[in-house]
């Protein structure tokens, strides 16, 4: 429901234009019809002494409803030229025309008045002021009778025009697969459909049933906005507060505010501000936009939901299985990270980069099947063992393989090629280079390196200049020699991941 307080703008005076070059006539007719009303609006009058200043007020003034047009001025054809020249060559059929000579024999030929359009011919001497009155009159209810029907006419094209972005907006949101990418899609969207200065997308923490504690928290936004404080203005506050309060969606002035539930129990509201002198087709196709945005909204919650359902799921896996090899807590979670910075550092698609993030974890879920006398042998490992040991990345695989979800599928390809080297000397398959997926390679270099950078019962951490110089040392060998110079950029990022998950 859209609630519109707006202050009524002042009436628009009807224009109408005289063009003689007798200057009486324009002190007459202003005089005699300066008081005239006609549907509660005055007139205004503009005044031409010449075909060619006729022309150029013409250019300038797109709304004049009336012309009071002298036949012969700077010729004796002036007034039949300006008609000729502002329906043929202007194509404006609005204007009405009312040709007034003091020449009756200059009058136009018929075909001149059909062909022109023209409203009405009178001679000067029989324009009286009731004539005037009257003939002015039935110009403007002829202008106002056509401006109706232009105006809907111009409805039904803007109005099927806005439906056709409105579609086209919807369909583009429909492909964002998570909610910032989601809200950034939104307000692009509708910044375009309604051609709107600011507007900001703001989620409220916690369930639907919101209490006065609830936070703000800014998804994505258009315009310049310093920091939230400056988002969050108390003006705005006093808006939002009653539309997730009564969870309604509404117009405040120049500021929309669109509450947005799901069944996931999340809320959202939208905000835009910089809607001055919104018109009914806008508020109309908002409304629409909005009811199809509720649907789009509610999908990406949805599916965020699964996705990071599968994720926390795949992350507690990966933990039973570092926690059973006596890796140092939370390796999975500090690897993920890593993966992921390396990722977005080389140029990755974003939306990959959080595939692999997600899909990290599992790479060594085939160590579930490792016997314990293998897996936890406290000294070396004999030949009979490392076979059984190499077999890991295989049944990895053949754990994850088949699946048709993203993550899992992801998984099985960095389960099965994560010990493969870069120069071919990896199993299970040796592969070399490029036949190694960029997802297994970045695995490899992050999982080197938080294993020399992290204590283990059988080494100390190494120190930060060390763990360096072997990574560039085992560069194009072990690791591929592209995703170990991202890491070594980015090193000061990736050793914040230390405190963030400690052992």
């Amino acid at each position: 429901m859209f609630s519109t307080e707006q202050i009524e703008p002042p009436i628009a005076p009807w224009k109408v234009l005289i063009v003689d070059d007798e200057p009486d006539i324009h002190g007459v007719t202003t005089l005699t019809l300066g008081r005239l009303k006609f549907d509660q609006r005055p007139i205004k009058f503009l005044h031409a002494y010449s075909g060619q200043q006729a022309k150029a007020i013409l250019n300038e003034e797109l709304d004049i409803a009336l012309v009071f047009l002298d036949v012969v001025m700077e010729t004796d054809d002036a007034g039949l030229e300006v008609a000729r020249w502002l329906r043929l060559d202007k194509k404006n059929q609005l204007t009405r025309i009312v040709l007034r000579t003091g020449q009756p024999g200059q009058a136009p030929e018929e075909s001149v008045i059909i062909d022109y359009d023209i409203n009405d011919y009178k001679e000067k001497t029989e324009l009286d002021r009731k004539k005037l009155f009257t003939t002015t009159f039935a110009a403007l209810r002829g202008y106002r009778d056509i401006m109706l029907v232009e105006e809907a006419r111009r409805f039904q094209a803007n109005y099927r025009a806005g439906l056709e972005r409105v579609i086209a907006a919807s369909c583009h949101l429909y492909q964002q697969r998570n909610l910032h990418d989601f809200a950034h899609g939104l307000l692009q969207q509708v910044v375009a459909l309604l051609q709107l200065e600011k507007s900001m997308l703001v989620s409220v923490r916690g369930a639907s049933a919101i209490s006065g504690n609830d936070h703000y928290d800014v998804l994505a936004k258009i315009g310049e906005f310093e920091n939230e404080e400056q988002i969050f203005s108390p003006d705005l506050v006093e808006k939002l507060d009653p539309s997730r309060a009564n969870r309604i969606t509404h117009l405040f002035d120049d500021t929309y505010v669109g509450y947005f539930p799901s069944s996931t129990g999340k809320t959202s509201l939208f905000v835009l501000q910089g809607l001055r002198n919104i018109s009914d087709i806008d508020t109309k196709l908002l409304e629409i936009f909005s009811n199809g945005v509720s649907i789009a909204f509610d999908n990406i919650l949805l599916g965020q939901e699964i996705t990071e359902t599968q994720s926390e799921l795949i992350m507690r896996l990966g933990d039973v299985v570092e926690s059973r090899s006596h890796e140092a807590g939370n390796h999975v979670r500090r690897m993920s990270e890593v993966c992921y910075l390396i990722a977005i550092g080389s140029g990755m698609d974003k939306e990959e980069a959080t595939l692999l993030k997600q899909a990290a974890p599992m790479h060594d879920i085939g160590k579930i099947a490792i016997p314990d006398a293998v897996l936890l042998k406290s000294g070396s490992l004999d030949t009979s063992e490392w076979d059984i040991m190499r077999q890991h990345p295989q049944i990895g695989m053949s754990i994850l393989d088949g699946s048709q979800r993203p993550i899992l599928h992801a998984s099985a390809i960095i389960a099965h090629q994560h010990h493969e080297k870069f120069d071919g000397s990896g199993y299970p398959q040796g592969l070399k280079g490029e036949e190694i997926h960029p997802f297994a390679r970045i695995v490899a270099v992050a999982d080197v390196f938080d294993a020399l950078i992290q204590k283990r019962c059988y080494k100390p951490a190494w120190p930060i200049e060390n763990v360096s110089a072997h990574l560039q040392q085992i560069a194009g060998s072990h690791l591929d020699p592209h995703y170990v110079a991202v890491l070594i950029h980015h090193l000061d990022e990736a050793l914040v991941f230390n405190d963030v998950y400690p052992n």
